[in-house]
């Protein structure tokens, strides 16, 4: 039922293929290991022990273990997916002459003068706390692409801004 970390994970289909920072890809790896190594054998003796306690069709105990038993077999299952089409990226091999994933962009808000910095990352990684956005994200798209010097206009729900990229870092 559930994957071994040591299998290597297969690619269905290529246009489903995410690259993403190796941080990231670890970080995911772990978070599976901790799901199927730690909290599933947890849920699994919680369930065991609810069940011992009797008549299972007025077993709260029980009830709220398999509703458990189930997001966590979930969350186990969305992890493997993700990992399946998962691929790191080496930083060393990507160029730092245009916006793409990776990429942190320093840029400024033409209407206000602000600046702000943010790394282009995969969408299983974006943390606006860590100042990481999606790729998929309307700034990261608008960037994606452009030098140094470009100035982007992006819509988004505040309404449209215009930015200019000040620097690209890899």
């Amino acid at each position: 039922m559930l994957c071994s970390l040591n299998r290597t994970f297969a690619v269905k289909n290529k246009k489903d293929m995410e690259y993403m920072s190796q941080e990231g890809y670890d970080k995911l790896v772990a978070e599976l290991y901790q799901l199927e190594s730690v909290e599933y054998p947890r849920v699994k003796q919680a369930l065991i022990e609810a069940r011992d306690k009797g008549d299972l069709s007025e077993n709260f105990e029980y009830h709220a273990a398999r509703r458990e038993q189930a997001k966590l077999l979930s969350r186990i299952r969305f992890k493997q997916r993700v990992l399946e089409n998962a691929r790191p990226l080496d930083k060393k091999l990507l160029g730092g002459d245009t916006v793409g994933l990776l990429c942190t962009v320093g840029m400024t808000n033409m209407a206000n003068n602000s600046t702000m910095t943010y790394t282009i990352v995969n969408p299983h990684e974006a943390n606006i706390a860590e100042k990481k956005i999606s790729i998929k994200s309307p700034i990261a798209q608008a960037l994606k692409g452009k030098k140094v010097g470009d100035i982007v206009e992006v819509r988004v729900p505040a309404g449209t801004q215009r930015l200019r990229i000040d620097k690209i870092e890899v």
